[in-house]
């Protein structure tokens, strides 16, 4: 299921109003999702449905100077090292938002 970008924005608006953009919310869905994946309750393509959930969460509330392809591909590499459940994810300053004005994204308007 994907979600359009109105719809999407629209969610991102309703989370942050609920308060739930806090680390621990997003550790328990963590851990909810490894433990159901470990049950065989969630496939990997649930799994992956819900980091692009996520992504595009991220890359709404992104600001313009850093919303680009390469940041997209950041996040979903540093998800997809947290939804293995062992790699570390390392300094979140290595993301693009983290970036010089250098080494931001090229395409960024």
């Amino acid at each position: 299921m994907t979600m359009g970008l109105d719809k999407q924005k629209k969610l991102h608006f309703d989370l942050t109003n609920v308060g739930l953009r806090a680390q621990a919310t997003a550790a328990g869905l963590l851990q909810l999702c490894l433990e159901l994946r470990s049950a065989g309750v969630l496939d990997e393509a649930a799994v992956d449905r819900i980091k692009d959930a996520i992504a595009c969460d991220i890359e709404v509330s992104a600001p313009r100077s850093v919303a680009c392809p390469e940041y997209r591909r950041d996040v979903r590499d540093r998800l997809d090292n947290l939804f293995s459940g062992q790699a570390k994810v390392g300094d979140a300053n290595q993301l693009a938002f983290g970036a010089t004005p250098e080494t931001a994204c090229p395409d960024a308007r």
